[in-house]
Parts: structure tokens; C-alpha cells; sequence
């Protein structure tokens, strides 16, 4: 990016403006396409256009202004101690004290408080609660958070959330209207709000009654545990203090770190199932009581699963693993392997096509009394030309608005033909699916190193503790992203046809890393598309945990994806059988019929039922 161009110098106003709110000469901003984050004092907000269209700008402004409000106003280490356990119970604690920062934060600052909005109304797009339909569909966390909003600021919430928010808004008042109240008393005193917070969680009986935060320090429990809970704490506390906040994504509820996932890990190892898959609903019920209002939205997973650490894992977009000059070769050569399918590829392109646009306005309403001529209907009209109910007129069916995910097994077992046919089929259904109006994104995945990396080497160092988990640096490759054309991400596909790309391969995190791109999107329908070759493989890691360490860790989230969420997830199994991971799948024996099943499965999925 040219330090003279606008982005650039949007960038350097925004970074100065996040020093300034925050306290801090050492914040970092950076622009992404992806969700937005703050990680310790590294903020990343939504990339604008070239352009700069105000609304843009305003939304990046106020991501910004909002990671920025929560290092100078939020205490990690308090907010850690004082949240509840229970899934829905954190989610809301996490997003009342959002609330409480921007709230207080833009208190007096007309412009803050304005760039806050826009980057609320960007968050409720694709929040649940901008569809609801019944109580059941809304998240509590965003509804709750907005009513205390209102409390703080006087703003009612967007119109977007409005028609959920009227599901709620009476249950709510009636189980926990005096604790929302209490809270703009306490608005400048985050362990007074805290304790209100989890008085209100406990009227809204969404905890077990745990002691509130003030009550559990003056003597509960044994003093020797306080004592290093109070120790620990402190040096927690010191840590953030200098290394920011952690991660906070974009909904501004903050990640748990590793100690968290630990802990929660151990609460719940009892209740998870060895088996080789469960049911989600039965999952959740065993490892907390049945609250009312409780969406899937709000109940991240859980699993035994862990990596080592993360500080070496790499989400790059494919442009920037190779220069202009070699991509542009490793296009041409794929190009090369698709003249001799061309003919093929057309027919299956024109195909897809027709079968999509198909099913746009194809259906029929009969006995009309107006509308075309029903030719079934003839001989009554010749016998009785003033009978009605002769007609037929075609009815438009809903074709929703659709998102699908590629997500390609870049591992070393896929060399050769079946990546290959991968690339060029994953081409195909970008460019068809993109003449119909369906947004497509092109994911990869594979590791940075063979047999671990440098959380291996780390690892090593450490003294090599025991159960360390995943043992090797991820990389997530972007080749496309959905709202990107498929002229301007042509040239990346190429990329897989690189020498020395493709490594080992960690499903698991791959599909959650996928699914959590795609739930975030816009679009009614959700399809994830998986392209593998079979098990999840990595010496490393298998090395030092059990067997079965990764093929467990994909079963739980392929089986949390197909019982908890909306995506809906399709797999191809190349020269493998994936048909015992997934629901919907089907397994091709040679690579030349990939690009005929892809398109025929993902045609499938648009049937009407």
C-alpha cells in the first residue's frame, strides 16, 4: 500500500486517533478483510474500498474508536475473575461490560458515540437477532447487551435488531428490570458493575446461583485457594496490563486464553463422550442445566482439543505467498491442464447453471380463472368456453440468497492430479456459481512445516510437557474471498500448483476456521464444501498425543456443525472415504470425476425438498 495513496493515510488518522483514545503510543492498527480483532495492542478493523465511501470509513472508524476505548477502560484480569462458566452466561457477561465501555467511553464525544453506531449496525447484520423469527432464534448476549445500551446512553437500538428485540424485551424486563436499572449506577466502577451483572444472570436464571463477585472475595471458600487466586490474579492482571486485552473479535467479547480453555476443558472432560461422535443436543445437556432462550449462536464448542500455542499459525491471503511474475506462471500451467477439458468443464458449467437458474421461477399455480392457457385444460374450454378455473400462471419460488465455501486439503497427499483437478474445479464453480448471483470463497489448508514447526521447536525448549496438544504451525490460505470476482482471484488459484505448498494436514481447525468465516456472512443459505483426501495427518502431533488425537477433534466439529448449525456442510472424499465423518458426502475414486461431483452435489443441495 503506497504511503501516499488514501487508505494509507486513513490508516495512519485512525492509528493516531486509537493512540490517543487508548493511552497508549504503542497501538497498532492494520486494515483486514476479515473479522475485525484487537490482539493484545494490535487492533485490525474493516478494510474501505479505494473509494472511501463514508459508511465504510465510519464502520472502520468505529472498530477502531472501540478496541481502543476497551485498553484504556477494561481490566482483563477482573473481567476473567468475575465471569461466569456456563457458555450463555459468559457470552452475556462479555457483552453487557461491551456495552458498559463504548457506553462510557463515548460519553460526551458525539462523534465517538456516532462511529460506534455504524460498527453496531455492521455487527447485527449478520447477528441472529436481525432474523429472528420466534424467542427461541434470538441470542440473549446481543439482545441483553443492547437493552443495557439503552440504559447507558438513551439509544435505542438499531432497526435492524427491533423485531427480535420485541421477542425478548418483555421476558427480560420482567425477570431482570430493576437490575438493568442498577447498572448505569455503577457504570464507572467495573468490579461494582460486574456484581450487578451477575445478579442479573442470576435473575434471568442463567447461572447455577454461583457467589457474586465481591461475595466470593470477602471469605467464601478456603483461604488458602483465595489466597493464590488473589496471587495469580495479580499477576495476571500485571501481564495484561502489559500485553493488552488479549483477542477481542468483532461481536467485543473477549476470547478466554489458555488457561481459561484449560479450565473449562477439565469441567467438562467427565461429561464429553469418548465416542467417535455425538449428539449435539444431548452434548450441551450434559454439561450445563437447559436454559430457556438458549440459540445455537450462543454455544461456542467446546472440545478437549488444544494447540500448543498459536503464535506461529498463519491466515494469508494467496498473494502474498508468491510474487505477481509466479503466479502469473502457476496460472498458465493450470491453465494448460484445463485445455483438455474445456469441452467438459463448458457442458458441466452450462449445466449447473441451468439447473440453478431453474429453480428461480419454476413453479406453477393451476385453475386460474386468468394467466396462460392451461393445454390440459383445452377440452374443457372447446366443451364450455365460459368455464373458468382454465388457466395457469407461473408462481416465483424462493431461491434464497446463497454463500458457498470451498474448503481444499492443501496436504502432500493431494500432489499431483487430484490437486489439481481440485484448483480447476474450485475455478469452475466460482465463475458458474458467480453468473447466478451466488457468492463463492475459496479456502485452503495445510501447515507451514513438515513433522512441526516452530511450535515444536518451542515446545522442545519448554521441556517438553506432557499431552502438549497440536504440535505443528497451521496455514490457512485465502485464495478467494466471496465478495471478491472471480477475474480478480483467477491468478491466485495457481498458487496450488506450487512446489513444496502442500504439507500436513489438520482438519479440524481447518473446518471451524472455515465454518466461522462463513457463519458471519450476510447471505440466508450457508454452504461449506469440503475437498479431502482422507484423515487428518501430522507426525508431529500424533507423535506425543493419542492416535486418534486429530480424527477425534474433526468428528466433534463436523458433528457440531451438522446438529448445531446453520451451514450447511457437504464433503468430497478423494480416493477415501468420508463418508463415515460426514452426513452428507460421497467419495470419488479417480480425481477426473471431481469436477462432475462437485457440481452435481453442490446442484443437489438446491433441490427443492
Amino acid at each position: 500500500m503506497s504511503a501516499d495513496s488514501p487508505l494509507e493515510k486513513l490508516r495512519n488518522v485512525l492509528g493516531g486517533s486509537a493512540r490517543a483514545l487508548a493511552d497508549n503510543a504503542e497501538v497498532e492498527l492494520a486494515f483486514t478483510a476479515d473479522a475485525p480483532l484487537q490482539s493484545g495492542k494490535s487492533i485490525k478493523v474493516p478494510m474501505p474500498s479505494r473509494s472511501l465511501p463514508p459508511e465504510q470509513v465510519a464502520e472502520a472508524r468505529g472498530f477502531a474508536d472501540g478496541f481502543a476505548l476497551r485498553l484504556k477502560l477494561h481490566d482483563g484480569a477482573l473481567h476473567n475473575r468475575s465471569a461466569p462458566r456456563e457458555a450463555v452466561a459468559r457470552a452475556v457477561f462479555d457483552a453487557v461490560e461491551t456495552a458498559r465501555i463504548e457506553a462510557l467511553g463515548s460519553k460526551g464525544y458525539a462523534g465517538i458515540a456516532a462511529n460506534l453506531d455504524h460498527s453496531l449496525e455492521m455487527k447485527l447484520r449478520s447477528d441472529p437477532i436481525s432474523r429472528a423469527r420466534n424467542k427461541d432464534e434470538v441470542p440473549l448476549s446481543t439482545a441483553i447487551a443492547l437493552m443495557v445500551r439503552e440504559r447507558l446512553t438513551g439509544r435505542e437500538a438499531p432497526a435492524n435488531a427491533a423485531m427480535g428485540m420485541a421477542l425478548v424485551r418483555d421476558w427480560i424486563e420482567e425477570k431482570a428490570g430493576g437490575d438493568l436499572d442498577a447498572l448505569g449506577m455503577a457504570i464507572d466502577d467495573q468490579q461494582a458493575f460486574a456484581t450487578l451483572t451477575t445478579r442479573l444472570l442470576q435473575d434471568l436464571e442463567l447461572t447455577e446461583g454461583d457467589l457474586i463477585p465481591d461475595e466470593a472475595d470477602e471469605g467464601g471458600g478456603d483461604d488458602e485457594g483465595t489466597e493464590d487466586q488473589d496471587d495469580s490474579g495479580d499477576e495476571k492482571g500485571e501481564s495484561e496490563a502489559q500485553q493488552g486485552e488479549g483477542e477481542v473479535e468483532a461481536r467485543g467479547e473477549q476470547r478466554d486464553g489458555e488457561e481459561s480453555d484449560q479450565q473449562g476443558q477439565e469441567d467438562q472432560s467427565d461429561a464429553m463422550d469418548d465416542g467417535e461422535g455425538q449428539d449435539g443436543d444431548a452434548g450441551e445437556d450434559g454439561m450445563m442445566p437447559v436454559r430457556p432462550n438458549r440459540p445455537w449462536s450462543d454455544l461456542p464448542p467446546q472440545f478437549e482439543y488444544k494447540p500448543y500455542t498459536r503464535q506461529f499459525d498463519e491466515e494469508i491471503a494467496a498473494t502474498e505467498l508468491c510474487d505477481s511474475e509466479e503466479l502469473d506462471r502457476l496460472r498458465s500451467y493450470l491453465d494448460q491442464q484445463l485445455v483438455h477439458l474445456q469441452g467438459a468443464v463448458t457442458k458441466l458449467a452450462n449445466r449447473l447453471q441451468r439447473r440453478l437458474m431453474a429453480q428461480q421461477n419454476r413453479s406453477w399455480d393451476f385453475d386460474q380463472e386468468e394467466g396462460i392457457l392451461d393445454a390440459a385444460r383445452l377440452a374443457r374450454v372447446v366443451v364450455n368456453p365460459m368455464l373458468s378455473l382454465s388457466y395457469k400462471s407461473e408462481r416465483d419460488t424462493e431461491f434464497k440468497d446463497t454463500v458457498v465455501t470451498i474448503l481444499i486439503d492443501n496436504s502432500g497427499s493431494m500432489r499431483g492430479r487430484p490437486i489439481s483437478i481440485a484448483a480447476i474445479s474450485a475455478d469452475i464453480l466460482a465463475r458458474t456459481l458467480e453468473r447466478v448471483g451466488v457468492k463463492t470463497e475459496i479456502l485452503g489448508f495445510t501447515t507451514r512445516a513438515w513433522k512441526g514447526g516452530q511450535a515444536r521447536e518451542k515446545w522442545l525448549a519448554d521441556g517438553r510437557p506432557a499431552q502438549p496438544g497440536r504440535l505443528n504451525d497451521i496455514r490457512h490460505i485465502v485464495y478467494k474471498q466471496a465478495d471478491e470476482p472471480w477475474r480478480r482471484a483467477k491468478k491466485s488459484l495457481g498458487l496450488m500448483m506450487r512446489e513444496g505448498l502442500l504439507k500436513e494436514n489438520i482438519d479440524g481447525e481447518a473446518l471451524q476456521w472455515a465454518h466461522n468465516r462463513i457463519i458471519g456472512r450476510p447471505e440466508d443459505r450457508k454452504i461449506l464444501m469440503v475437498i479431502s483426501d482422507g484423515a487428518p495427518v501430522d507426525d508431529s502431533t500424533l507423535s506425543v498425543n493419542s492416535g486418534s488425537y486429530l480424527e477425534r477433534h474433526l468428528r466433534q466439529m463436523i458433528n457440531w456443525i451438522e446438529t448445531r448449525s446453520p451451514v450447511e456442510l457437504v464433503a468430497i472424499g478423494i480416493g477415501h472415504d468420508v463418508t463415515r465423518y460426514y452426513q452428507k458426502a460421497v467419495t470419488i475414486m479417480d480425481a477426473e470425476q471431481l469436477a462432475g461431483t462437485m457440481i452435481e452435489q453442490l446442484a443437489a443441495l438446491f433441490d427443492t425438498e
